[in-house]
């Protein structure tokens, strides 16, 4: 539930299309459903913006459909789902249990959002970092942003990414996902004047320490206010991005 949804639920019961005991039981779940196992955050797109995920790492298919289920049985009915980081068996119980939802690589979504304003590009150095992107890229979905992409322009073949400096205009937010050395942040870092975000990988050979050198290369980056996310944290970066682009288009979460 947002604050429009909320104001929605208000005006029904002024105008007497919602009974009060209708708009009580919907108020009651508002703030956390108890499922048991977990307690469910229906209130976090209202403090901020952006709904609560499911991190499926440590839990059990029934309790991820379970979370699912509860989280599209919200109160305002339309506030977008996402599951992440999922394997093939808590995909297939959580599509059992709440069928409809897209797949896109270890991620789902169900219900996602109506287009809203905002150009993020995401922009990988290899197709060894596609899975972070990817990850990236559903969750800007869910929330209504159809980012752009551009995909293998990494630091060792820079012609490929000066090929396609156009893809670098326009845009409100950059994220850029490398591993091996993470040098691509940088680079783009200087490119552009819009927030970038960047997400080391856990790609590369035995010194890059699975995605530890790249993480410490971004951070040290020189391009000035390179914000950097943990190792593939995809999600990390589309949250961020949703939160610049609700500043800076001020429109809050989709309706």
């Amino acid at each position: 539930m947002d604050d429009r949804s909320l104001t929605r639920l208000l005006d029904g019961v002024a105008a007497g299309t919602v009974t009060p005991d209708d708009a009580l039981r919907e108020l009651r779940r508002l703030p956390f459903a108890d499922l048991g196992y977990a307690r469910i955050d229906h209130h976090r797109r209202i403090r901020q913006g952006i709904a609560e995920a499911v991190y499926a790492p440590g839990k059990t298919a029934e309790q991820c459909a379970g979370i699912v289920v509860e989280l599209l049985d919200s109160p305002d009915g339309a506030t977008p789902v996402v599951l992440t980081r999922a394997h093939d068996t808590q995909i297939a119980a959580a599509l059992a249990a709440a069928p409809g939802g897209r797949v896109v690589g270890s991620t789902v979504v169900w219900r996602a959002a109506p287009t809203r304003p905002g150009s993020v590009l995401v922009a990988t150095a290899g197709t060894a970092d596609l899975s972070a992107a990817q990850e990236c890229i559903a969750v800007l979905a869910a929330n209504g942003v159809a980012a752009r992409t551009l995909t293998d322009v990494g630091v060792a073949g820079l012609h490929r990414l000066l090929a396609s400096l156009d893809a670098l205009e326009g845009i409100d937010v950059a994220v850029v996902v490398a591993g091996m050395e993470g040098a691509l942040a940088t680079v783009v870092g200087g490119l552009v004047e819009v927030p970038v975000v960047a997400v080391p990988t856990s790609v590369g050979y035995g010194a890059a320490l699975e995605g530890v050198t790249a993480l410490l290369a971004m951070l040290s980056s020189c391009a000035a206010g390179v914000t950097v996310v943990g190792i593939d944290n995809g999600f990390g970066a589309a949250c961020a991005a949703l939160r610049v682009l609700q500043t800076v288009h001020r429109t809050g979460p989709p309706s």
